[in-house]
């Protein structure tokens, strides 16, 4: 980005930039919105019913029409609430979620900010999103808010550290905490994704164990079903939102979904290949193209990746039915815990004593 600047101008160059984020922020908040209405066809299929279908051919417009209504509601705020943390917690929520896809790369070069640690960025930003949704439940000044806060507080950390630990099996295969490294190391094919491992067939166990403790672990980390536990409407009715309304509500909502895709981005960068196919293309085959075409093919195929693991978190929400909350702690803390920290070990030892090169 600096480079950049220097060689265009810095009014130029600063300019550029922060179009670049913008159009960034419009494409990921327009797939959201289609991802959403996905969600539901999804709900809907599984239950044999037809979902959103009124508002626009197939229902194409359902997301804009919600979205619509939420600016138009009025801003409730309890009597009895913070107010200025009360309307803090939601723009902190959708700030953080915005700023941690800073470092996800979608194409080659096609990044906002390509950092040489940028899964320590996301450590960081994602832990700071704890903050937005203890604060939203305190400042409610009500006993359910605050409940469903702590309990989505104390999940939140509980199943980053197993992330944590996940990570770092890829992070000591690739030898880098560059996301775009990590993407390029899978270029080789579908045998080279880190999901399989073929390239290192001692692994190929650990690492599928891996993928599949991160796909859970990211369905806990994002309050997703079963693990929504937070927002259990039997227990406290809709948790640490219970109090808010109109566009705060909807500002949580965006955060979250911004976060669900994010860990299903993350979890196509680290185990999936990234923006790269099941086969590689020749370099004659991709010269034949310009540069532009070449990168949308690789965003095509990072987009689909990220569609297929949504459409897995989806139907999770509809097939599996909600954990306990005993149940949920001891998945993460006695097995997916010891479970993750073994397979460093094992990753490690790998790495070292069969002189696996970064």
């Amino acid at each position: 980005m600096s480079a950049f600047i220097q060689e265009h101008g810095l009014l130029f160059g600063w300019l550029t930039v922060i179009g670049q984020i913008l159009l960034f922020t419009i494409v990921l908040l327009l797939s959201l919105a289609f991802l959403l209405l996905m969600d539901r066809k999804v709900w809907a299929a599984v239950m044999m019913r037809k979902g959103p279908n009124v508002v626009g051919p197939f229902g194409l417009l359902q997301s804009f029409a919600d979205f619509g209504k939420f600016l138009l509601k009025e801003i409730i705020i309890p009597a009895g609430a913070n107010k200025t943390v009360f309307l803090l917690a939601p723009i902190l929520s959708l700030t953080l979620a915005f700023a941690a896809w800073a470092v996800i790369p979608v194409a080659p070069g096609w990044v906002v900010s390509d950092l040489n640690v940028g899964i320590l960025y996301l450590f960081a930003v994602s832990s700071l999103g704890v903050y937005g949704i203890i604060m939203g439940g305190w400042a409610s000044n009500s006993k359910y808010p605050f409940l469903g806060s702590l309990r989505s507080a104390a999940q939140m950390v509980s199943y980053e550290v197993s992330i944590g630990f996940i990570i770092i099996t890829v992070i000591l295969l690739v030898g880098s905490m560059n996301l775009s490294d990590i993407v390029s190391n899978q270029s080789s094919g579908f045998w080279s994704w880190h999901v399989f491992s073929f390239n290192h067939v001692l692994l190929f166990p650990v690492m599928l164990v891996m993928f599949v403790m991160f796909f859970v672990s990211a369905l806990a980390e994002t309050n997703r079903p079963p693990f929504d536990l937070p927002e259990a409407e039997s227990e406290l009715v809709a948790g640490y939102q219970v109090e808010y309304s109109s566009t705060p509500y909807l500002l949580f909502m965006i955060g979250e979904y911004l976060n669900i895709v994010l860990m299903c981005a993350m979890m196509t960068i680290l185990f999936l290949g990234g923006w790269h196919g099941p086969v590689p293309l020749g370099e004659d085959f991709v010269a034949n193209f310009p540069l532009w075409v070449v990168n949308l093919g690789h965003l095509a195929w990072f987009m689909a990746k990220v569609v297929f693991f949504f459409f897995l978190f989806a139907l999770v929400k509809a097939v599996v039915p909600r954990y306990r909350y005993d149940q949920l702690m001891r998945l993460g803390w006695k097995i997916f815990l010891p479970t993750s920290l073994a397979a460093v070990l094992i990753v490690s030892g790998y790495v070292v004593y069969m002189g696996v090169q970064a």
